[in-house]
């Protein structure tokens, strides 16, 4: 019995440990608050790198970007869009007429297969627009949430925040809001990020993972919250 209450306790106490650990992990309100201003200092109004002029090519040219950079993607849908930027100029092309425009990016088969299928239900359903509604975006062929989250942020200003790999790692890096998979760290990104900046959290943070909380080699060094993160492996400042 005392052998038992002993493990008991020991138990207990590691697990406090941990809940300890995990709390001096995560950034303060305080220190969210600034985390985010300081970014909005930077880059006021800051929006998305896909290059588009409608609901519907934003859509498209995410669901291009799908494990590809949005350089390659921006490349394919700048000759693709002057030829076909609606879903009717899209089902006109056909799948075969849609591949060469797109075949310079990743996983291009599939990728016409779900666009000309999601141009039949947009037109068929939806008077060839774009739903603003997201369990219609995620219906959709080649649809996800990240996909619905960007689409309903950027086309219709909904303050959603889509979790790419960018915003995975800065999210954890950082403390902003740890997370072990992509929906758990989206549901703390929207705990925790002050209402004021809930807009334009999603491209404050995609850049930041991009050009300076780089995966392999993070620059530190010129990373206004440095101060603030909590990544025990920064580079060195300059």
């Amino acid at each position: 019995m005392v052998r038992k209450a002993m493990v008991t306790k020991s138990a207990t106490t590691t697990k406090t440990r941990s809940s300890r650990g995990a709390r001096a992990r995560r950034l303060s309100a305080a220190q969210i608050h600034t985390l985010f201003a300081r970014l909005a200092e930077l880059d006021p109004n800051p929006s998305t790198e896909l290059h588009y002029a409608s609901p519907f090519e934003l859509l498209v040219a995410v669901i291009l970007s799908a494990q590809a950079t949005d350089v390659g993607v921006n490349k394919a849908t700048d000759k693709l869009f002057p030829v076909a930027n609606t879903p009717g100029k899209i089902l006109a092309l056909g799948e075969d007429g849609l591949k060469p425009y797109i075949s310079s990016i990743g996983l291009y088969n599939g990728k016409a297969k779900n666009i000309i299928a999601t141009c039949k239900i947009l037109i068929a359903q939806y008077g060839g627009k774009v739903p603003h509604d997201r369990a219609a975006l995620e219906a959709l062929p080649g649809v996800g949430r990240k996909t619905a989250n960007v689409v309903l942020n950027t086309a219709f200003g909904e303050p959603t925040i889509a979790v790419d790999t960018h915003i995975f790692r800065v999210a954890n890096r950082t403390g902003l809001a740890p997370g072990k998979d992509v929906r758990a760290v989206e549901d703390g990104l929207l705990e925790v990020v002050p209402a004021e900046f809930r807009q334009h959290a999603h491209h404050w943070l995609i850049l930041h993972g991009r050009y300076v909380c780089k995966a392999r080699k993070p620059d530190c060094g010129h990373c206004v919250i440095r101060d603030l993160c909590k990544f025990p492996d920064k580079s060195p400042a300059e």
